[in-house]
């Protein structure tokens, strides 16, 4: 696994403000459960002064998702929202002494999340519908204009960071040449060349998890993984109504049981989409969740 800090652990194990804030005039939400992670904030706002009295949040994602909605609702009570609004992604992770590289697009979610929340107090149009910016990431749904100010604002340099911080490029990699288009853009600003030979070339530290996935795992250990990270997202969807159960895993593929709510439900796909996700970080490979259902059929040697 990746190496969190102790801060981050307490902001995962014993999350702030994790409730609907009753009363909340500003709302913003961001992400969504198919591409992995999703979040609501929501801040009571004095509206005299502008002073965020309380902030809440209900998040769907990993351990870093949690805790970085956590530490930003703590970070932001007590200003001001033209104070907040200067809070950086960098400033949240900062405040949990650190997120792990793969896991900087938890920290820039927060900071979407914030500012469509005082878009929302303020009755703004906030732009996050790709209307700006082409989808450059169809994968995670990123566009070019999300990818051109995580570029500027935590000064990356290369498409691994860029995906690190936003995400995109970690699917297909189709998107790979745009974002490549993007940071040369950025960096021409600046009068430097982006030169993504000598930008691949740079040593890169081995994920943690690498230690405990692919060859080095069993069956038997890979199966009781994965069963942990879907046991750590049945509460979620327990609190709405439904469930979700193994039902088999064959090689890759994940094969599951959606009931209660979930069985029928229109987000059901998205909700698979989540759990699919939440897997490949947290096992490192591709994983595939499919409903039981549509498991192939076995009729056996005497069938």
């Amino acid at each position: 696994m990746w190496d969190y800090s102790e801060k981050v652990k307490d902001h995962f194990y014993n999350p702030r403000n994790a409730r609907v804030l009753e009363g909340a005039n500003g709302v913003g939400d961001v992400g969504s459960i198919s591409c992995g992670d999703a979040l609501r904030l929501m801040l009571l706002v004095d509206p005299e002064s502008e002073q965020i009295l309380d902030a809440g949040f209900q998040t769907f994602g990993c351990g870093s998702a949690i805790a970085s909605s956590s530490a930003l609702t703590e970070i932001i009570k007590g200003m001001t929202l033209d104070e907040a609004l200067r809070v950086s992604n960098q400033d949240i992770a900062d405040y949990l002494e650190g997120l792990p590289p793969e896991k900087m697009h938890c920290s820039v979610m927060g900071r979407e999340a914030l500012q469509a929340a005082v878009a929302n107090y303020r009755g703004e149009e906030w732009k996050d519908d790709h209307e700006e910016g082409a989808l450059v990431c169809k994968c995670f749904a990123v566009d070019a204009v999300l990818i051109e100010e995580t570029i500027r604002a935590n000064d990356l340099r290369s498409v691994e960071e860029v995906t690190n911080y936003t995400k995109a490029g970690g699917g297909c990699s189709s998107c790979h040449e745009g974002i490549e288009e993007i940071l040369g853009k950025v960096l021409a600003e600046k009068g430097e060349v982006f030169n993504p030979a000598a930008a691949a070339s740079q040593p890169k530290p081995a994920p943690a998890i690498a230690a405990t996935t692919g060859g080095g795992v069993s069956p038997f250990q890979r199966i009781k993984r994965i069963e942990r990270v879907i046991e750590s997202i049945r509460p979620q969807l327990r609190a709405d109504g439904g469930d979700v159960q193994i039902v088999d895993v064959v090689d890759k593929t994940v094969y599951v049981n959606m009931t209660g709510a979930c069985s029928g439900c229109q987000l059901a796909s998205a909700t698979l989409g989540g759990i699919q996700q939440r897997l490949i970080e947290d096992l490192g490979e591709f994983i595939k969740v499919v409903p039981a259902s549509k498991q192939p059929v076995s009729l056996g040697a005497g069938g």
